[in-house]
């Protein structure tokens, strides 16, 4: 569940007020998510997504946010911007919350990726990079190869509650990180989160790339095994399906393309995000009450991941 923040409708409706978007028809929580508290709104004009910023979004990051949706959305990527209100303002504040409107894209988001589709998000993602390599604006990655220790140090000997030796296992996995983490790659704004539930859909065309609260000034093509991980294998893990792989490899190849340095280190970089993913769901593990009304994700699902990494040929991944 993804709706942190109850908004009375008489609130909502008042809030509403502020823009020029017409009246409220309808209000319904989005249950997707679990960053902030959403809500699909319905208005006489039309429908929008309505963001309360929750504990984990830094307010002082969204300038950011805002500034890099309407630069990319200039350049015809398909993302969602930020709507402002009569007095040019995007930021508000409601119930308690910073809060702010923003477009509201169709599409649906795919459980289980045809290779099509796959290839398909390769090129949304190549676009994206296109279209933010003049964007100026600069946010640091806060998961990086550092923040990844803060993170295993925080977790401790809890990891062991989770799997047997998985405290073992992290510790070495960030040992071989320090001595092969590729530090003279391009970089640039990335999305850092682009699984398939933030890519909308109509059959194999991407309608929409959304939710970009972890964009951050990062290694180019870290933000491709990112997605790669996210793609490419069953949901918990268990199976590599090649053929989503090499498609979406392909589909980014064609739209920004990757250098021989970048595909020679992209193993590592795979590794790392898979690292990345089992970090954050391992400490969300440990630390979410049992009686919290969001649903934990399986850190393992990424340890069966960076596993696969671990020991795959690079052909494996690439495609080639």
């Amino acid at each position: 569940m993804a709706v942190y923040t109850h908004v009375p409708a008489e609130d909502m409706a008042a809030f509403l007020t502020r823009y020029d978007v017409g009246s409220l028809v309808s209000a319904k929580g989005i249950a997707e998510g679990v960053e902030n508290s959403n809500y699909l709104i319905e208005t006489t004009r039309d429908r929008f997504i309505l963001t309360l910023y929750e504990k984990r979004v830094d307010e002082a990051d969204l300038p950011f946010f805002m500034d890099l949706l309407d630069h990319l959305g200039a350049r015809g990527c398909k993302v969602p911007r930020f709507i402002a209100d009569r007095a040019g303002g995007r930021l508000q504040e409601l119930s308690g919350r910073p809060a702010c409107l923003i477009e509201f894209l169709t599409g649906v988001s795919v459980t289980e990726p045809t290779p099509a589709q796959a290839n398909a998000a390769g090129k949304a993602l190549g676009e994206l990079h296109r279209a933010a390599a003049d964007f100026t604006g600069v946010r640091p990655n806060v998961l990086d190869l550092p923040g990844w220790h803060d993170l295993a140090a925080k977790c401790g000997d809890d990891f062991d509650r989770i799997a047997p030796g998985l405290g073992r296992r992290v510790a070495d996995e960030l040992a071989w990180l320090d001595a092969h983490w590729p530090s003279d790659l391009p970089r640039s704004v990335i999305h850092a989160d682009l699984f398939p539930d933030n890519v909308l859909m109509l059959g194999d065309d991407v309608t929409g790339l959304i939710d970009f609260y972890f964009s951050c000034t990062e290694i180019r093509a870290y933000d491709l095994a990112v997605t790669h991980g996210a793609w490419c294998f069953a949901h918990d893990g268990s199976a590599y399906h090649a053929d989503r792989g090499a498609a979406l490899v392909a589909g980014y190849d064609a739209a920004f393309g990757l250098s021989d340095a970048e595909r020679a280190a992209f193993p590592a970089l795979c590794r790392g995000a898979a690292l990345r993913f089992l970090l954050t769901r391992a400490y969300d593990w440990i630390n979410t009450p049992s009686d919290a009304m969001v649903t934990r994700k399986d850190p393992l699902a990424f340890l069966r991941r960076l596993d696969f990494y671990a020991a795959a040929e690079p052909s494996m991944l690439l495609g080639a």
